[in-house]
């Protein structure tokens, strides 16, 4: 079976222990609730934030109960407010994709 290697595997795959589980903040106004129904983890979820900080909010209460997930993911935009770093000129990273 072919197995993909890399330089800075092992980091990457252990990346996400480094990261404290988050809870998630409800905003009612963006919820679709019955009259005094107050939000909730049961049903369907739309979350918008940070993937992994989501991911990682999502795993105490819904570890084994998953059955999709989509993630919209970032695109290199160019923009300078933007989040995502597509500016690979450091190094490391250099390193990482000339091998």
């Amino acid at each position: 079976m072919p197995v993909l290697q890399f330089k800075g595997k092992t980091a990457v795959e252990c990346y996400h222990y480094s990261v404290p589980h988050h809870t998630f903040q409800f905003d009612k106004k963006l919820s679709v609730l019955d009259k005094g129904q107050k939000p909730g983890l049961d049903g369907n979820l739309i979350i918008e934030g940070d993937n992994l900080l989501a991911l990682k909010a999502l795993l105490p209460t819904h570890a084994g109960r998953i059955k999709c997930i989509y993630i919209d993911p970032p695109y290199n935009t160019g923009n300078e407010g933007w989040v995502y770093n597509d500016n690979l000129t450091q190094r490391e990273f250099n390193s990482w994709m000339c091998e």
